[in-house]
């Protein structure tokens, strides 16, 4: 009964139990392409070497600390695997700058996090793979490609499009749920159309710069991630993110992969990007696609559509799908926690 008081009055209820897994967590700076970059690693205490994630942003999402990433520190050590989350060059304590690199540099970025961890005994570096959201699933699969020691990828709503018919896709949905007209949309995806054939060489500048110069006295045009000026191809980092295909880089893994989709996503294209892998990607066991049901971009499902397009609130966004969690799960038990890692 005393005792019991006591711990009432420390702020520790008599009733807590100690936990069984014994979570690890360290700061773990590492250098990558002559940038210092900050990251956390998340490590079960266990007897033997365990397999390890490199997480790797979506481009609105670069900082370690943010929701959409607690899932994977709660969910994966448990399994006993290990999760390393660094912000993102140019974002939060780590250096470098994000506005002059490109899809190789970031993807380089978590590969130089994946040497690191493979220093540290207490990591399989046989079974270090990488798991990546929207932008970060394209860099996942990229890092795959690049890095002969990674044993596995994971990509989670990134479009098998190129980005800008992603984007197309995305602000014409973002304005249909704002109830903008059909003309608006129309003006919109023409404005968005005209800056990416200028990228591409196909229109002039001052043909393009009036386009967007009458586009921007539009009520959409706040909502149509565009900008009233533009850069020239040479130095513009939309005219080399355009030319990626995100297939050819899928073409390449020959690692286990795990490719999600939500079917509720308004962000990218789902029912085109799974028509353009059944089509162009060869039939492979080791790439795995699975579509979530009610599943948004975050993998949620409770997030009002308004919300879920609402810039003001992604940081508080944050898988909630049972059906993405289980596959997850299952997936790296068949994958990594089951492989012996002598690749």
């Amino acid at each position: 009964m005393f005792a019991g008081l006591t711990a009432f009055t420390q702020n520790v209820p008599s009733w807590r139990a100690t936990p069984s897994m014994n979570l690890i967590i360290e700061e773990r700076p590492f250098a990558s392409l002559g940038a210092s970059l900050s990251g956390t690693l998340y490590l079960p205490r266990a007897n033997k070497a365990v397999p390890a994630i490199v997480v790797l942003h979506s481009a609105s999402s670069p900082t370690r600390d943010l929701l959409l990433y607690q899932h994977l520190i709660e969910m994966l050590p448990p399994l006993g695997i290990g999760v390393f989350l660094y912000d993102r060059r140019g974002s939060g304590k780590s250096g470098g700058d994000l506005a002059t690199i490109d899809y190789s540099i970031l993807a380089d970025d978590a590969i130089a996090a994946q040497q690191m961890l493979a220093k540290d005994p207490r990591i399989d570096r046989r079974r270090t793979g990488f798991w990546g959201l929207s932008q970060g699933g394209w860099l996942a699969m990229l890092a795959a490609t690049r890095s002969s020691s990674t044993a596995f990828a994971i990509s989670i709503s990134a479009p098998l499009t190129p980005p800008d018919i992603q984007m197309n896709f995305a602000v014409v949905n973002f304005l249909r749920i704002r109830d903008f007209s059909e003309e608006d949309v129309a003006q919109a995806v023409a404005a968005r159309t005209a800056i990416d054939d200028f990228m591409r060489g196909r229109r002039d500048r001052a043909s393009t710069q009036a386009i967007l110069d009458q586009a921007a006295t539009r009520p959409w045009f706040e909502h149509s991630y565009l900008s009233p000026t533009f850069k020239d191809p040479a130095e513009s980092r939309w005219a080399k993110e355009i030319q990626h295909d995100p297939l050819e880089t899928i073409a390449r893994v020959k690692v286990p992969a795990l490719i999600l989709f939500g079917t509720d996503d308004p962000w990218i294209p789902v029912q085109i990007s799974v028509e353009r892998f059944r089509t162009r990607i060869t039939r492979r066991r080791s790439l795995t696609m699975h579509v979530v049901k009610g599943a948004n971009h975050e993998m949620a499902t409770t997030i009002p559509m308004k919300d879920e397009i609402d810039p003001a609130l992604f940081s508080r966004h944050h898988p909630d799908s049972p059906e993405y969690f289980g596959v997850l799960a299952a997936w790296l038990t068949r994958h990594v926690l089951a492989a012996d890692g002598s690749r």
